[in-house]
Order: C-alpha cells, then structure tokens, then sequence
C-alpha cells in the first residue's frame, strides 16, 4: 500500500477531545475525492466511538494522560486506515456483552457498551488489540462497498472483514 497522507495526532485523555479527533479525521479522509461522504460519515462515527473508548479508559488510571491516533490514506485512495492507541492496560474483549438486535425488549438495558457493536457495523475492518499497556483500536473504511473485501465474522477481538 503506497501512502499519500500520514496523520499522527496525540491528544489529551480529555472527552473534550474527542471531537477534534472526528474533525482531523474527516478532514484526512476527505483529501481524497473519491471517499463518499456517506461513508467519511461512518469513518468519522466510528473513530469518535473508539477514541471515547480510549478517553473512559483512560479515566481509571492515574499517570497517563495521552490517546494517540494515527490516520493512513493510501496511494490508491481505496481506504483510510486509523488506528486509536490507548495507555490505559487493556481489557478483554471477550468481556464486552453481546448487545441485542435494536427490536429486543432487552436493548433498553444496554444504554452504555454500544461503541464496539457501533465500529464493527460501520468500519469494514475493525481489528481491537489488547495489551498489558493499552489497548489498540484499527479501523479500515474504504471509499466504496465495491473495493472493500468481504466481512467475516469473528469474536470480539478478531479483525473484521479480513
């Protein structure tokens, strides 16, 4: 993959943060005219879910202070690549709760822990790579349905659609 546009951005472990980290990625994705806005949309969502994730992590611990994101748009300008990195030691993915279908009477108890549901549906790859440091969130989203693999299924935890 030949890159034309590489972002680092490390903010503060801050929710107010979190919009700015939308704002920055929809800007990067959008410099190439190809990506649908449709889908900077489901970037943009997507992004703003993990970097919260990483923020409320964050919040449990003392002495780390900085969420990292790094944006890859690539030559071709079939995706965009993010990848959210915490310093907040990790979790199981395992642990996250199957959230029922938005139909299911039990859906009205799930008013927190919809983020990772929210990225898998939205990203066409989500990938979560847990650490005893921190935990690591990679998001693909290409421009088009038509360039973007199939999706797989797989646990929490497994890359999607690779």
């Amino acid at each position: 993959m030949g890159e034309i546009g590489e972002v680092e951005l490390e903010i503060p472990a801050r929710s107010a943060y979190v919009s700015l980290t939308r704002q920055v990625v929809a800007a990067i994705a959008a410099v190439e005219p190809r990506f649908r806005t449709e889908r900077i949309d489901d970037l943009r969502v997507a992004v703003s879910e993990a970097t919260t994730n990483a923020v409320e992590a964050h919040a449990d611990h003392t002495g780390v202070s900085r969420v990292r994101i790094h944006c890859l748009l690539d030559v071709d300008g079939d995706r965009i690549t993010v990848e959210i990195r915490d310093q907040a030691g990790g979790f199981d993915p395992a642990t996250v709760p199957v959230v029922p279908e938005p139909d299911h009477p039990d859906r009205l108890g799930f008013e927190h822990g919809l983020g990772i549901p929210i990225m898998r549906e939205l990203a066409d790859e989500t990938e979560i790579n847990p650490s005893g440091e921190g935990t690591s969130v990679r998001l693909v989203v290409y421009r088009s349905a038509a360039v973007a693999p199939p999706r797989s299924i797989g646990g929490p935890g497994a890359a999607e659609g690779v």
